[in-house]
């Protein structure tokens, strides 16, 4: 039986700029020719690709880690594609095992609903809300019922199934796999038959759940979406993925002065890794600004633009400004305009009791050992005595370069 002749439609420059952008910091995007291909066809034609990007609400809160992926979908959103953005409603209560050693417990459909509200509400900090598709896939499981679920499995084997990496180390491992744990990918991949989705997008641990949308929209007779998948971000201290366990995160909800002053602490090698997977820049004029800093610019230049440029996306262009200049006051030795009151009685009171209490350490033998560091100043002076006390009245304490109360002593 002869095959339909497939249109082939032009790559012109704008069709090769869309492209660039797609790659921008990838890992993989799976097949390229297909890619770009379709968007030669979105291009010639004016319909919009649909680009997809799945999140199962596990936790209430996402760090800039997180919005990595989040900017490549607001790159092919700006392009003029439709991005949607999938709340895994229905697969949060099987649990996604990718990466896991154990089975992952499932949510209660009241956490899953507070925390789903939360992550659109978070991740509209990087997407265009007016120009964002929001589904949620328990919109097509809930109908598929008994019948739906074996047919839905009886389109994959078990064999392929086991090839995935985690289910492999578990089973050889002698760890429970649990049954219902096979059906996450397979509606992870029928949520882009639902979608008709031309691209998904996820992290590298993605990689087998994106896959199988491609098998399912080929068994379903749909044109497979191609697969985009974004490196995890490394964190603050320039050796582990950014993680609130290993506390080297940003959260995209922290206050504008620690979320500007966490970005200038990352090293100046890692500065251009973060360029390139969190600033909308484009890569030429990120290109021009490494140019400069070779060329002798200080790197500490480039490092404020993309603080206040990642510090305006979360708050705003002028608590950018504001961060910045609070920075600079406390880098001079200044105090900011806003820190904490605290009010203390017990005067006069010893140094360390004083620190504890108004919540600048966490414990006496730490202050002690802050005091003996020569990181305490009281009023601007440099405390080095353990033993002081403090008389009633009222005193700017600061420890560090970041924490300061004005604590008043009666």
């Amino acid at each position: 039986m002869n095959q339909p002749a497939v249109t082939t439609y032009p790559v012109t420059e704008g069709v090769g700029q869309a492209l660039e952008i797609s790659l921008r910091g990838v890992e993989e995007l799976l097949p390229k020719d297909e890619w770009t291909r379709k968007l030669a066809r979105s291009a010639a034609t004016g319909v919009p690709l649909r680009v997809k990007l799945g999140l199962d609400p596990t936790a209430p809160d996402i760090h800039i880690g997180h919005t990595v992926v989040l900017n490549k979908m607001r790159q092919l959103q700006d392009l003029g594609h439709q991005v949607i953005f999938l709340i895994g409603d229905f697969t949060t209560l099987i649990g996604d095992p990718s990466g896991r050693n154990s089975t992952r417990p499932p949510l209660t459909a009241e956490q899953i609903k507070i925390n789903a509200e939360t992550y659109y509400r978070q991740a509209a900090m990087v997407l265009d809300p007016e120009r964002t598709e929001v589904r949620y896939n328990s919109e097509w499981c809930d109908k598929l019922g008994a019948r739906g679920m074996i047919e839905l499995s009886a389109k994959y084997t078990v064999a392929r199934m086991m090839e995935r990496d985690d289910f492999h180390k578990r089973f050889h491992g002698g760890q429970s796999i649990s049954l219902h744990e096979f059906l996450y990918p397979m509606l992870q991949g029928y949520d882009s038959v639902a979608l008709n989705a031309d691209l998904e997008l996820g992290g590298t641990d993605q990689k087998f759940n994106l896959l199988m949308g491609r098998h399912l929209q080929q068994e379903y007779g749909q044109e497979p979406q191609c697969v985009l998948t974004m490196p995890l971000l490394v964190g603050l201290d320039g050796v582990d993925k950014m993680s609130k366990s290993k506390n080297n995160y940003i959260g995209i909800t922290e206050e504008a002065n620690t979320m500007f002053a966490k970005v200038l602490s990352i090293s100046d090698t890692l500065m251009w890794d973060w360029y390139t997977l969190l600033s909308f820049k484009s890569l030429a004029e990120i290109a021009v600004l490494k140019a400069e800093i070779a060329g002798g610019r200080n790197p500490k230049d480039a490092k404020v633009m993309l603080a206040k440029e990642i510090t305006a996306r979360f708050h705003s262009a002028a608590a950018a400004d504001a961060a910045e200049q609070d920075f600079i006051n406390r880098s001079k030795g200044g105090v900011p305009d806003e820190i904490p009151e605290v009010t203390l009685s017990g005067a006069p009171l010893g140094i360390g009791a004083l620190l504890k209490q108004a919540n600048l350490a966490p414990s006496t033998s730490e202050a002690s050992r802050l005091i003996d560091g020569g990181g305490v100043r009281v009023d601007g002076a440099v405390i080095s005595d353990r033993g002081l006390k403090l008389e009633a009245g009222t005193f700017v304490v600061q420890v560090g370069k970041r924490k300061f109360a004005r604590v008043t002593l009666a």
